[in-house]
């Protein structure tokens, strides 16, 4: 059962590993190519919903960030 649990963790962290390039790749065609596939526009109004949500949305970026610090 662990063996099969480290196996689907395994899976996830590439899958990961694999969206994080691909949304390096999006910004990257984005900057030369001007956002042809909106990954920019997309990252802006997920930091804009953070912006808009005040005080909390203050802490929920810091707790997003201190999480992703721990891996």
């Amino acid at each position: 059962m662990k063996d099969a649990l480290a196996l689907v963790n395994k899976w996830l962290g590439d899958l990961i590993e694999l969206l994080k390039m691909l949304v390096v790749l999006g910004v990257i065609i984005g900057i030369l190519f001007d956002d042809y596939f909106g990954v920019i526009a997309g990252i802006g109004k997920v930091v804009g919903q953070f912006g808009d949500g005040g005080l909390a949305g203050l802490l929920a970026l810091i707790i997003i960030a201190l999480w992703y610090q721990k891996k």
